[in-house]
């Protein structure tokens, strides 16, 4: 399978569904396979920081209602591309199921919620668990916890937005001795953290995306625009190219060049 790239949206549309259809179809006309956003209700939001410094009101606007959800599903249809959510309370594992039960992601957050790890498994055919802020012990013991879904760790550096230094690919091929199947979720300003993760063998990268990096929200700010996005992607169908195993012997295409070239040289 070739890398699948997810154009995440998450709460970019700030609970604009007309700007949440648009970034759908920039996703797709970019070359994206999967189109991400972000459920929760915020009912259910604890108190704590975000009281006081606006997120509140920024969860409580970028919510998404049953019908939202069914409105993104619908627009990912339209546009030809994978709709897929991020998961944080077991009380919503069943409705998003029902609305596609193909992938769905465990956020960095929630990669040691035991009992939505238990929810999600066998509900869905690929869970994406993402390991950011996870000590290595934790990261070991996920499998256990998703035996009958397909299950893919991404690695994740928590840190927004994430400086070169400190997007440590190398955990990449650790997390490959945990799981046949590793990714890569990036939070680095632009696209190189994605290009040197595909060539490591990323199956799926996850970059934020948006039409306008000007657009309120965090996310917004170092998100990929649609040019950054179809640049990634059109790396990644070169990539794949580039990687088509001929062997260790000289291809047919090489042969005439032997023939023609090789001791055109006089040796006097």
């Amino acid at each position: 399978m070739a890398c699948q790239i997810i154009a995440e949206i998450g709460w970019n549309h700030m609970g604009d569904m007309d700007l949440a259809r648009r970034m759908v179809a920039a996703a797709a006309g970019a070359g994206a396979d999967i189109v991400k956003f972000q459920t929760w209700r915020v009912a259910r939001l604890k108190p704590g920081p975000w009281d006081n410094d606006g997120r509140r009101e920024i969860y409580i606007k970028a919510e998404l209602t049953d019908d939202r959800h069914h409105q993104m599903c619908q627009a990912c249809r339209d546009a030809g591309v994978q709709f897929m959510t991020s998961l944080f309370d077991v009380r919503d594992a069943e409705f998003v199921a029902s609305l596609d039960d193909t992938i769905v992601k465990i956020p960095s957050p929630e990669a040691r919620n035991d009992a939505l790890l238990a929810a999600v498994d066998g509900r869905f055919k690929r869970v994406l668990v993402s390991t950011g802020a996870s000590a290595w012990s934790e990261v070991l013991g996920i499998p256990e916890l998703v035996r009958t879904s397909a299950l893919t760790l991404l690695h994740c550096v928590s840190t927004y937005p994430c400086p070169p230094d400190r997007v440590n690919l190398p955990r990449m091929p650790a997390l490959r001795a945990v799981t046949a199947s590793v990714g890569y979720s990036g939070h680095l300003d632009g696209t190189a953290d994605a290009v040197a993760a595909i060539a490591l063998g990323a199956d799926y990268i996850e970059k934020h995306f948006t039409l306008d990096r000007d657009l309120p929200g965090r996310d917004n700010k170092f998100a990929l625009l649609p040019e950054d996005l179809h640049a990634l992607c059109a790396f990644r169908n070169a990539y794949a190219g580039m990687s088509i195993d001929h062997g260790l012997e000289l291809q047919d295409s090489e042969r005439e060049v032997k023939a023609i070239y090789r001791g055109r040289w006089s040796a006097q």
